[in-house]
């Protein structure tokens, strides 16, 4: 929470430049007494160092800086989505108990719920899916053939950051991303700053309504772990009923037990009541829908990929 704190506060990013507790206490009109201490521990933490001149951050400290470029701003600062959402963590027992999402308890909206009430939100949510795809996007792309779909639509993909990288390294692949406003319209501008314009379009629409009919693959990259079961099978029902006859549904995600890691799981469960899920639960989840498992293929240090084909 002291780390929290000073994210929010600004902190790294100010005491690039030295200062002392009383004047910062002034600048943010903080508690002298509450700030000094909390700069103390941030000193004992590593974060910054005291010399005669104030504190200043340290060089581990300006990994907590806004432009540090590893996301972290979002994920501690509490009135942004990461920050925010984590929040959520001091509802985990009721979460555990009754099987209840805690964010809803805690704030009084569900998460989505609140993003739609807060643009801010919404657009540091987008970032936050650009920056958890950035490093493993290269072999996503790399290890899986996605070259041969002649058409992809991305369900819930963002601000098009994993389709147009798909786009990119397959250039006879057209694609869709289907998202909310204003999300749709950020994907738009991210195709025609790529020049993909021209085999990429992002429509407005809902994943729990019908998608645009008869591509050859429907791709849910992150999506499904966001959801309780009744809401994952309504998600897969759209996707099967869209698809080509000779149509793929592809999952791509952490799996329990191969990919995923027990404290991001925890995270599901607490803010959206979802969670990573086992191969065998994705397969129990589509045969309800006609779609039949083809392959799992480990695409990423952090994501596998499933391909299901329809049967039915």
């Amino acid at each position: 929470m002291a780390l929290r704190v000073a994210v929010t506060l600004g902190l790294p990013d100010r005491l690039r430049e030295p200062a002392t507790a009383d004047h910062l206490a002034t600048e943010l009109e903080a508690s002298p007494v509450g700030l000094e201490l909390l700069l103390s521990h941030l000193t004992t933490l590593g974060i910054l160092d005291s010399t005669d001149e104030g504190f200043h951050t340290t060089d581990f400290g300006e990994t907590l800086c806004t432009d540090a470029g590893n996301g972290l701003t979002n994920f501690l600062h509490l009135d942004m989505a990461g920050g925010r959402s984590e929040m959520a963590f001091v509802e985990l027992r009721h979460s555990v108990t009754t099987g209840e999402p805690g964010y809803a308890r805690h704030f009084g909206a569900d998460f989505w719920t609140d993003l739609d009430r807060n643009r801010d939100l919404r657009e540091q949510f987008d970032q936050q899916m650009v920056q958890r795809f950035q490093q493993t996007l290269p072999p996503i792309v790399a290890n899986y053939d996605w070259g041969r779909f002649a058409s992809i639509v991305d369900v819930g993909g963002g601000n098009g950051t994993v389709l147009a990288a798909i786009l990119d390294a397959n250039e006879k692949t057209t694609g869709k991303v289907v998202e909310l406003e204003p999300t749709a319209a950020a994907a738009n501008k991210r195709f025609a700053e790529r020049g993909l314009d021209s085999r990429a379009e992002a429509v407005e629409g809902s994943f729990f309504d019908p998608l645009p009919a008869g591509a050859q693959a429907y791709l849910l990259a992150d999506i499904l772990h966001d959801w309780d079961d009744d809401h994952a099978h309504r998600i897969l029902a759209r996707c099967a009923e869209a698809a080509a006859p000779d149509g793929r549904v592809l999952i791509l995600e952490a799996v329990r037990g191969r990919m995923s890691t027990t404290a991001f799981d925890l995270a599901m469960f607490v803010i959206f009541a979802g969670r990573e899920r086992r191969v065998e639960e994705f397969e129990t989840l589509a045969a309800a829908h006609g779609l039949a498992l083809v392959t799992v293929t480990d695409v990423s240090d952090e994501r596998c990929l499933l391909e299901f084909r329809r049967v039915s």
